[in-house]
């Protein structure tokens, strides 16, 4: 019996270095800056971004 297996992708991210935000924009399919209280999450834009990637995450269910 074959089971299908659903790729999960994170829906959200953000860098440990300047607190720069972004959501995954599915509709354009590709990453937004989060917006919070009208508060754009911009960060450093000079950054070299180390998003918060780990192995937690688990893209297979």
């Amino acid at each position: 019996m074959l089971t299908r297996t659903e790729l999960r992708t994170p829906r959200q991210r953000g860098c440990e270095r300047c607190e720069r935000r972004e959501v995954w924009n599915e509709r354009n399919g590709s990453w937004r800056i989060d917006v919070e209280d009208d508060d754009r999450k911009v960060g450093n834009p000079h950054c070299i971004h180390e998003w918060d990637i780990d192995g937690t995450f688990s893209p297979f269910e």
